[in-house]
């Protein structure tokens, strides 16, 4: 059984083609490195993406040109399994974050267990 990609680990954009063999084995073709390889396995047997969305502020602060955020923007500290994404953000949508909070603060360690934070993506004071 053969499937088709595209790398997104570099601007390349290889087209890579997955061959599985019946005994578990993964052959792929088409990568111009070594990277686009290691992708396509990790794709076809535990995918996993970066993930990014925001979580409520208790405070609104003011900055400095009046706007008051009402949410944090977050992200996944490295790439999650992309078969509980939707567990992830529900757990973030459940958090409230009280400012001040600044940029590569944790705000949710080891996410479900996985050993993966989210941290914020901005300062707020």
């Amino acid at each position: 059984m053969s499937e088709e990609l595209i790398c997104i680990t570099c601007p390349r954009g290889c087209h890579l083609t997955i061959e599985k063999g019946a005994n578990g084995t993964i052959e792929v073709s088409g990568n111009r490195c070594p990277r686009g390889a290691n992708y396509a396995k990790e794709e076809c047997t535990a995918p996993k993406r970066t993930v990014t969305a925001t979580a409520a502020l208790k405070l609104r602060p003011v900055d400095l040109q009046g706007y008051k955020p009402h949410r944090l923007p977050v992200k996944t500290a490295s790439p999650f399994p992309k078969e509980r994404i939707g567990e992830l953000l529900k757990a973030i949508y459940a958090v409230e974050v009280t400012p001040p909070v600044a940029r590569g603060t944790v705000v949710i360690k080891d996410a479900l267990g996985t050993g993966i934070d989210v941290v914020a993506t901005r300062t707020i004071n």
